[in-house]
């Protein structure tokens, strides 16, 4: 099974596409911050219109998935997308 390794900017670019679309704004309209803690795990701050809005992991593999098959014409499912932290958050699919 190969693996598909998107970078952060690109987590970014699909949480913004999929935000843009879900409010109906322009994607750059669209801010997003993504971050890692210990008691949250993965979560992005977006904002969007001056208006703030935290996603969890499951939001943003939501977006991701839309992403991968928008930009990639990949079909994955959730189950396989996980998140990793290195030295910046990545998305590792099986493909």
């Amino acid at each position: 099974m190969a693996l598909t390794v998107l970078s952060m900017d690109e987590i970014i670019n699909a949480i913004c596409l999929h935000m843009a679309e879900r409010k109906g704004v322009r994607v750059q309209e669209v801010q997003v911050e993504l971050s890692w803690e210990e008691d949250t795990g993965y979560t992005a701050e977006v904002w969007v219109q001056g208006r703030s809005q935290y996603l969890v992991e499951s939001n943003m593999i939501e977006a991701i998935l839309r992403y991968l098959d928008g930009e990639y014409g990949i079909r994955a499912y959730r189950e396989d997308v996980r998140l990793e932290l290195d030295e910046e958050i990545t998305a590792v699919v099986n493909t």
